[in-house]
């Protein structure tokens, strides 16, 4: 009773400060026409705001895990939301658009330390045929910030100044410390001692391998698209900003019931949900691309987007700990640290191509762009679900 109670309020404690982070992360989507106008930048320089948010993930991730890896848990929780609180004033004061930039970079390290020790710490407090589930539950943070922290974010930038946005994230970020410290117990079990050797050893399994890159091109494919969100509900389906800010509410919801759907769909057998959800994913792209100067149906397809947009992501963290308990058992941490980072590469990637659609004024085109990296990503799950079944054939042969 008491390992129950007590993993419901870890997890309710990783949850709100995934939230606080979760709004960060995508906050400049919202406000970007505003950031173009203050800082007299192209919309393409403003998707910098994602990319390199999402690039001071990548590699923040794994230095910091081996950096830390011996920390106490919570006390390593508690420092991670203080610099977190740092790099968000940082932003918010921000005199020059490279100081904005510094900012997001700060808040950034903090993002890719924390989901890597909070998905570690969800999948290991619940039973092994929920960890898939829990770590979904940690990863509501995330959704419910799209749902109501980038709008809210979106709202205050749009009716008051794109400042208090980043104010508003300061605030949300003393509340997850606030969570941190009373919620998160003491004395959480410290993962073994690793070193930088264990990135060699993880990414010379050739499944280890397969499964960051497909992380990095499945997750990354609703970037190209997403990063411009805002100015395609604008300018391509002519929505007001008002509008916008009540869109975004219910994509933030349609991509919380994907984000669920997911988590309960990747518990038994995570490969083979996760090529589905690739496959659902492409096709909302598809749509997306054909009903992208439609108002309504433009509407209807942005929605079916965040259904599918964020689904993968439980199924992935899952399964890159499931691949490492099995051929690098002393790697786990920090195979969950280069996850975090491939989720990013994708984000990089993703926005980094769309941001060079719409220099070239193909904002229209960039749900292909995404789709070609669905593509190559689902041609190497083919690959690894091949490598996967592989051993198990012939270890059947073998006891014939």
């Amino acid at each position: 009773m008491n390992k129950k109670v007590s993993s419901t309020w870890i997890l309710l404690s990783l949850a709100i400060s995934a939230f606080a982070i979760g709004s960060t992360e995508f906050i400049s989507v919202g406000i970007m026409p505003l950031l173009t106008k203050t800082f007299g930048i192209s919309l393409a320089q403003g998707g910098l705001t994602v990319s390199i948010y999402a690039t001071g993930i990548m590699f923040g991730a794994p230095i910091l895990a081996l950096l830390t890896n011996r920390w106490d848990r919570k006390k390593l929780l508690i420092g991670i939301m203080l610099s977190f609180i740092v790099g968000n004033t940082l932003a918010a004061l921000a005199p020059s658009f490279a100081i904005l930039l510094v900012g997001r970079v700060i808040a950034a390290l903090s993002h890719g330390i924390f989901m890597t020790i909070a998905s570690l710490i969800a999948a290991d407090v619940v039973t092994p045929n929920k960890r898939a589930s829990a770590i979904a539950v940690m990863f509501t943070g995330l959704t419910v910030a799209t749902i109501t922290g980038v709008p809210l974010g979106t709202f205050i930038g749009n009716n008051f100044n794109w400042r208090l946005s980043f104010f508003f994230l300061v605030a949300l970020g003393l509340i997850g410390l606030i969570t941190n410290i009373i919620l998160v117990p003491n004395k959480l079990p410290l993962p073994k001692p690793t070193s930088a050797r264990g990135i060699w050893k993880i990414l010379k399994q050739p499944q280890l391998l397969l499964i960051l890159l497909i992380t990095a091109l499945g997750y990354g494919a609703t970037f190209p698209v997403y990063t411009y969100l805002t100015t395609i509900l604008n300018k391509n389906m002519n929505w007001s900003q008002s509008a916008i800010v009540i869109i975004l509410i219910f994509y933030g919801l349609a991509v919380a019931v994907g984000n669920t759907l997911g988590g309960k769909f990747a518990n038994q057998n995570p490969l083979t949900a996760l090529l589905k959800m690739f496959l659902g994913l492409g096709l909302a792209l598809i749509v997306m691309r054909f009903f992208i100067n439609l108002h309504f149906l433009g509407l209807a397809a942005i929605l079916l987007l965040g259904l599918f947009a964020f689904m993968n992501v439980p199924g992935l963290q899952l399964y890159i700990v499931q691949l490492a308990e099995k051929y690098t058992p002393n790697e786990v941490p920090l195979a969950s640290a280069l996850n975090i980072s491939a989720f990013n590469v994708g984000i990089t990637l993703g926005s980094t191509l769309g941001g060079q659609a719409v220099a070239h004024s193909q904002l229209v085109n960039t749900p292909w762009l995404g789709v070609i990296m669905l593509s190559v990503g689902i041609i190497l799950m083919a690959v690894l679900i091949k490598l996967e079944n592989k051993p198990a054939k012939e270890l059947d042969l073998e006891n014939c």
